[in-house]
């Protein structure tokens, strides 16, 4: 590491909810950073760049870019949503917008609770699906993919996460993702698996 600086990394998210998901899962893997290196566009007063990419990689790369482009900083940023099997794959990557408003969570959640509601219980799978992206000042730029396979179910369950967290019941479990402890969602997510893919390119790069 050459310097403090190199040791700080940009998140392009304005989420604080993200911003602890991702310190608990990067943290231990990336001795290099510490919290208080971990900058979130958010607090950097970072407009969020237009998202027009029609996959997640996409998506996550147009963040992390423009980040990486304002800051000077190597930016990491992700793109993530849920996929619903009899939907064909939707919301996808409009899951934030899905009613219409980006970031209404409860808005969201409703109407694709609406829109399964005949659906029986054998056709509900569905899956969230990250991906994480870092950009480094130099140009390089490195993309990893993690998926929580899981069905949605009939109401809302639990008070913890965010997003579709208290519909989707991931695989091997009974109870919604919004009932599990931060530990326990972190360690199976679709965030968690990305992040944790990423962590070995994040730790090179603060080590040059």
């Amino acid at each position: 590491m050459a310097d403090g600086d190199m040791a700080r990394l940009a998140f392009a998210t304005h989420n604080q909810h993200k911003v602890g998901e991702v310190w608990a899962i990067l943290g231990p893997l990336v001795p290099e950073l510490s919290r208080e290196a971990l900058v979130d566009a958010g607090s950097l007063g970072a407009e969020a760049p237009v998202e027009d990419g029609v996959t997640f990689e996409a998506n996550a790369l147009i963040k992390a870019r423009a980040l990486c482009s304002l800051t000077g900083l190597p930016a990491i940023a992700d793109d993530s949503g849920i996929a619903v099997g009899v939907l064909g794959g939707a919301p996808g990557v409009f899951s934030a917008r899905w009613a219409g408003s980006h970031g209404d969570d409860a808005a969201n959640l409703q109407l694709l609770l609406a829109q399964v509601s005949d659906v029986p219980d054998p056709h509900r799978d569905a899956q969230f699906v990250c991906a994480a992206a870092l950009v480094t000042p130099e140009g390089r730029e490195y993309v990893e993919v993690g998926r929580m396979p899981g069905r949605l179910t009939h109401e809302s369950a639990g008070g913890g996460g965010f997003g579709y967290d208290p519909i989707f019941v991931a695989d091997g479990y009974e109870v919604t993702t919004a009932e599990l402890t931060a530990e326990q969602k972190n360690s199976i997510s679709h965030r968690g698996a990305a992040f944790r893919a990423l962590a070995p390119h994040v730790a090179a790069e603060l080590e040059r």
